[in-house]
């Protein structure tokens, strides 16, 4: 529902909000009647043999932000107008910005509003990575310049050997240049510095013709001057919802040799109505060609089909993951994808608004989805928490794939209407515990269950132990390092893809299987998922007690192949295109 630009108080409100702070997406006949999530009866079949839910205990993270130099503190410019940006919070990303072999930390964060100073932090930062312990050197990288920012994706666009980083914002959007450890804007100069409300972005080479073309998200049309009068109780102001304001078109910028051109209508991804707050990258038909997925907030979500001669097919109704089970579009943030349940094929989580649980769209094959929340534990344990960051990951390593979200709400008072919801709210991890099936495993850890308001998260091995660490962007708070202790190393294989002859540097969207005991799991290299944020691109495989791993196969988007086989448990492998079959 678009309301006008300029209304009073009486005009817009009281129905934005009940639709979606307020609404009322409650449980279903089918999620009331999902097995308990504490049930003991099932046993799961891992990589490793057999594991029985609740065998992995308490999740081990400390939160060691602080311990290892990152004193990073968001700042969303609030100054008591409830201005939207101010609700959405930022991203972050894991990158090797020097090439020293580890992953350095970039954390976004908003900016004060003209004329309204609150001594909070105005730029990004960007942490180096010495063996583990990090140092602020945004100065020196040129990184520390004044915007609000909202999302990054890291990429190689001009194949020069070193990570570039797109930068999304409250418009215009930064495209940093990597010069050898020094970042230079040229968004404007390449004419990528898209001036609305940037959300999400991921690089992706969509034309096969191995250089990294760029999708950029948009959220609503706002302005300080077109800024709408909301209420929750018909006097005072507070935050507006999406309906109250006009969508936006995500963008396509081809890379034409380092330059750009925006093919978005040409391409079919012109969507003015678009509200996108999450997109990710990935073959969820099987045709080695990169589709590309949009969250949007109360729209249907998007799922473009490549075809394969530059152009897309808007998909998302006939693959079942436009809509939830009951046809009504749903607040979406954060996005990712996994075979999580060893059939081959990308399955995708979505983090929703509260009261409405969030997705997990079982890849069912030949382009359809189904929604396995409503009828499961993952379901129940996620209704009244407000997701964004979402990230599949193997955190315990034993060979199921399991999933990560960060919570927290976006008005600061909801409590008062709805007495079950919470501003700042625990985060979740859901074990899987095979059979398609989870359960939430934060509650059992002090860490994990620390009520936040949080925003972006990226994983990453960024202490060199084998095992993934998490990265969080808390809306005005402290960021956090989630350390994982619990994990490890050895129960684990690193795999590193890199392109260079015939795909892109970076290898997004190679495909890797990695066979232990006769059951193959797979995992895609992509830019970014999850909210405004992106990971480390090496995957992380658990193996759960397996010491030998039978095979490991990469697939790079030229059709390139390379196989390993005998290869033991606990080592980072690097596999080169250069050095792989043409088929």
């Amino acid at each position: 529902m678009f309301a006008p630009r300029f209304v009073s108080v009486a005009a817009v409100v009281t129905l934005a909000l009940a639709a979606h702070a307020l609404g009322g997406c409650q449980p279903s006949g089918r999620e009331e009647a999902a097995a308990p999530s504490n049930t003991k009866s099932a046993t799961a079949t891992s990589a490793a043999g057999t594991v029985r839910p609740g065998e992995g205990g308490a999740p081990e993270f400390s939160d060691v932000a602080s311990e290892v130099g990152i004193d990073f503190v968001h700042n969303t410019g609030a100054f008591g107008q409830k201005w939207l940006p101010e609700t959405m919070g930022s991203g972050c990303a894991w990158l090797d910005y020097d090439g020293d072999g580890d992953q350095d930390a970039l954390l976004l964060s908003g900016r004060d509003f003209a004329g309204h100073a609150t001594g909070g932090r105005q730029t990004p930062a960007l942490y180096r990575n010495d063996d583990g312990r990090f140092t602020d050197v945004s100065a020196a990288a040129g990184v520390n310049v004044s915007l609000y920012a909202m999302g990054a994706t890291v990429g190689d666009f001009d194949e020069d050997g070193d990570p570039d980083v797109y930068v999304t914002a409250l418009g215009p959007n930064h495209l940093w240049r990597n010069d050898g450890g020094k970042f230079v804007n040229v968004a404007k100069q390449l004419g990528v510095d898209d001036p609305g409300f940037g959300s999400s972005a991921t690089w992706v080479d969509y034309d096969g013709d191995a250089d990294l073309d760029l999708v950029v998200l948009n959220y609503v049309k706002w302005s300080p001057e077109t800024d709408i009068f909301c209420t929750l109780d018909g006097t005072n102001k507070a935050y507006c919802t999406p309906e109250a304001y006009n969508g936006d078109t995500p963008h396509l910028f081809r890379n034409d040799g380092g330059r750009f051109t925006d093919v978005t209508e040409a391409a079919g991804l012109y969507d003015p109505s678009g509200k996108g707050l999450g997109v990710i990258a990935f073959d969820y038909d099987g045709d080695h060609r990169p589709d590309i997925f949009v969250a949007n907030d109360t729209q249907p979500n998007a799922l473009y089909h490549n075809e394969g001669d530059g152009t897309f097919s808007e998909q998302a109704v006939l693959a079942g993951v436009a809509f939830d089970e009951a046809g009504r579009a749903r607040g979406a943030m954060g996005v990712d994808v996994a075979d999580y349940d060893g059939t081959g094929l990308p399955s995708l989580a979505i983090g929703n608004f509260s009261n409405e649980m969030i997705a997990l769209y079982h890849n069912e094959g030949a382009g359809f989805f189904i929604d396995s929340a409503p009828t499961s534990a993952l379901g129940r344990q996620s209704l009244l928490t407000l997701a964004f960051g979402t990230i599949f990951l193997d955190y315990d390593l034993d060979g199921l794939i399991d999933l990560f979200v960060t919570n927290g709400h976006v008005e600061s008072e909801i409590a008062q209407v709805q007495s079950q919801v919470s501003y700042a709210q625990p985060m979740h991890l859901f074990r899987n515990v095979g059979g398609g099936r989870f359960e939430d495993v934060a509650p059992k850890s002090e860490t994990l269950s620390q009520p936040i308001v949080g925003r972006g998260c990226a994983a990453a091995d960024y202490d060199g132990d084998g095992d993934l660490d998490l990265l969080v962007v808390t809306s005005g708070g402290r960021a956090k390092l989630l350390r994982n202790d619990g994990a490890d190393g050895a129960r684990g294989l690193r795999v590193h893809v890199v392109g260079g002859d015939g795909s892109c540097r970076d290898a997004y969207g190679a495909e890797v299987a990695v066979t232990v005991n006769g059951t193959t799991r797979r995992g895609w290299v992509r830019a970014a998922q999850s909210y405004a944020s992106q990971s480390e691109p090496t995957l992380t495989f658990g193996l759960g007690d397996a010491t030998q791993v039978e095979a490991v196969e990469v697939r790079w988007p030229s059709g390139r192949v390379a196989r390993k086989t005998g290869v033991s448990a606990g080592q980072m492998l690097t596999f080169r295109e250069s050095e792989a079959a043409a088929l």
